[in-house]
């Protein structure tokens, strides 16, 4: 069975630790087969829920991986906690670009600097040949960032082992260091921390 988060007798959240990291999801609360079905209201209250009540203790960095676009959960936290900046993930297809836009829109609306742009599913090499394919299209993510002024801060390329090693629970930096998606990870993480301290 998987680890769930427990709580203090003052009622926090306290996170799971993997990795050096503390985590916390609504997958951590739910069944694997159980869907999350919220309304725009519920999502705030647990948004809000997981940045005052959890027991985060001495952070480095705190960082929100949400979803697409431009609704209820991004402006929440844009109103709760004071971001030091977002980072915009996109593939390179104009369908994905497109949304990247408007996320970044809303981020400089609202006053939260747009860190940069990180092209996820880039290529693919082929472990047969080592050729490269470009799946959804090339450059894109690219002129998106040029576009918006912000740095490209990596170009993540679609990886079996990455997959794999995600099945497994185990990050592909701590499987395999020197792989090309661990290194694009690491060189995205360094120019991130550059940024911010």
């Amino acid at each position: 069975m998987r680890e769930r988060p427990t709580a203090t007798e003052e009622n926090k959240i306290i996170p799971i630790e993997q990795y050096g990291l503390r985590l916390m999801s609504m997958g951590f609360l739910l069944d694997d087969s159980a869907p999350a079905i919220l309304r725009g209201p519920m999502v705030t209250r647990y948004t809000q829920q997981f940045l005052r009540q959890v027991e985060w203790g001495e952070l480095d960095f705190l960082m929100l991986d949400l979803p697409p676009g431009t609704g209820d959960i991004q402006l929440t936290i844009v109103q709760t906690v004071a971001l030091s900046g977002a980072i915009v993930v996109t593939t390179p297809q104009e369908v994905a670009l497109i949304d990247a836009r408007k996320a970044a829109t809303m981020f400089e609306k609202v006053n939260v600097p747009v860190l940069g742009l990180v092209e996820n599913m880039s290529y693919f090499v082929s472990p047969s040949d080592g050729k490269r394919y470009h799946i959804f299209g090339s450059g894109g993510g690219e002129r998106e960032a040029k576009r918006l002024r912000v740095p490209l801060l990596g170009q993540v390329p679609i990886d079996i082992a990455t997959r794999e090693s995600g099945d497994r629970g185990m990050p592909i930096v701590g499987e395999d260091r020197k792989s090309p998606v661990a290194t694009e990870f690491k060189r995205i993480a360094e120019n991130l921390r550059k940024t911010l301290t």
